[in-house]
């Protein structure tokens, strides 16, 4: 009864709102984003933006990405695909060349005569040489409209220069900048402006915006006074068993664990003030373009999604960043705002979900029909009650290098690693949540272990794994 309301609502307001009133999306995505933000109950990084956004819709706490690198996880998202089907398996490939006649989310809206636009990072870019270069090499053109790539200094603009993992040298350095200039002088209030400046140009036709934050992606790029908001002395580390890597398999135990960092406790209290800083400044710019849509008479007709491509680890584990298979790189921070359901308005759901669910559901709240090959399900159940029994997803599935594989249930994980033949996780997250204690060998649980792997073999067919492709 209660679907059958909401689908009679939804047919009253498209019928309310007629065909220029089509509800606008607004999609905001953050990079290298873990669940840091205080209204997902992190208790030092400060985001009253995006907080804002939360009380103005539902948010969902436990919702996994499908592979924890930029653009694997990025085009998995855009087209409602797991990466084995789209072939888009890390931050290389060709989408259009791997499915010539794919149908993106955005895609799917502009062909509804919607007005779709990019602003910067939403498919895969190399953080920070595209944004130094204003380049997006890995964009993908039948999305878009009209694009927007920002070219800004990065770590080359003035300021106080800092290190954080002085024994990498290379690409993914916890590299931070003091910046002594503003909001609009760095890429991400550079974005914002761009934003704005789209929604101010098409306020009167129906529209769909992609707007990508690059922060906190390293560089750990922010203004002065966001550094300020925190104190570095009080930053907080992750407590870690000393020989929590000790039972993890060897083909990813040392995979950018703090062995390659090199990471003091004083420097890594350091890093996570730069962490924090980069994400209440991506924060403001979220606020800024939220006002806009408010000040332009938007916010009714617009729907607004916020999440991350992934997680990321800030020492949990004694690793750091992505392309792992724990909770930290899996579980990203996800905010879906329908104005016109306001019964549920800045209440949670800790259902299982998976960032594939999100194209059914921008398809159907926007009363088009999406591909019908698309795995995920629509969230709207969800968006009616957050507790809704109709939702059904016992399980989500992740997928990394190096073989690597994850099924995670309610209760439990299940991870393996070579494609299962180079190790094997298994996690019991009711009584070890933090996932430090490997059960993977432990006879008590064999047959636990059992039925989540036949559940993962069940899951990588469905997701398109082709053995002969991917071993």
């Amino acid at each position: 009864m209660q679907r059958i309301l909401f689908l009679l609502s939804l047919a009253l307001f498209s019928l309310a709102n007629a065909e220029e009133r089509k509800p606008n999306v607004l999609l905001l995505l953050s990079d290298d984003l873990n669940t840091a933000l205080s209204g997902f109950g992190h208790p030092q990084c400060k985001t009253p933006h995006l907080d804002k956004l939360a009380e103005r819709g539902v948010r969902f706490e436990n919702m996994h990405c499908q592979y924890p690198v930029c653009g694997a996880s990025r085009a998995s998202l855009m087209t409602g695909l797991y990466p084995y089907t789209n072939g888009m398996l890390g931050n290389s490939g060709n989408l259009r060349k791997n499915l010539p006649d794919v149908i993106t989310l955005s895609q799917l809206f502009r062909n509804a005569s919607y007005r779709a636009g990019r602003v910067s990072k939403i498919y895969h870019m190399g953080i920070p040489f595209e944004i130094i270069d204003g380049t997006a090499n890995h964009d993908d053109p039948p999305s878009w409209d009209e694009t927007v790539n920002i070219q800004a200094p990065e770590q080359n603009a003035p300021g106080v220069r800092t290190e954080w993992s002085p024994l990498d040298k290379g690409s993914q350095t916890f590299t931070g900048l003091v910046a002594s200039t503003g909001d609009l002088e760095h890429a991400d209030g550079m974005a914002a402006e761009a934003a704005i400046d789209f929604l101010k140009r098409h306020q009167d036709q129906p529209f769909f915006l992609g707007c990508g934050f690059v922060r906190p992606h390293v560089p750990l790029v922010a203004p002065e006074k966001y550094f300020d908001l925190y104190d570095r002395d009080a930053m907080i580390a992750p407590v870690v068993p000393d020989n929590d890597l000790d039972d993890v398999p060897g083909i990813i135990r040392q995979y950018k664990a703090n062995s390659r960092y090199g990471v003091t406790p004083d420097l890594h209290k350091g890093l996570l003030e730069a962490y924090y800083a980069s994400v209440s400044y991506m924060d403001a710019q979220v606020g800024r373009i939220l006002e806009a849509l408010d000040e332009l008479g938007l916010q009714e007709n617009t729907i607004v999604i916020f999440s991350s491509d992934h997680g990321y680890l800030l020492g949990e584990h004694h690793k750091f960043q992505k392309q792992h298979l724990f909770e930290e790189s899996t579980r990203v921070p996800f905010i879906l705002s329908v104005p016109w359901m306001k019964d549920t308005h800045g209440r949670a759901t800790k259902e299982l979900t998976e960032l594939i669910d999100l194209y059914p559901t921008i398809a159907e709240l926007g009363n088009l029909s999406p591909p019908d090959d698309l795995p995920g399900q629509s969230l709207i159940p969800l968006l009616e009650d957050p507790t809704s029994e109709a939702w059904t997803k016992e399980v989500v599935f992740t997928i990394s290098r190096n073989g690597g594989e994850s099924v995670r249930t309610h209760d439990w994980r299940y991870t393996h690693w070579g494609f299962g033949t180079k190790g094997e996780e298994l996690y019991n997250l009711k009584k070890d949540p933090g996932e430090f204690t490997n059960l993977a060998k432990d006879s008590e649980h064999s047959k636990t272990k059992e039925r989540l792997k036949k559940l993962l073999e069940t899951k990588r067919v469905e997701a398109g794994f082709d053995p002969e492709k991917y071993r």
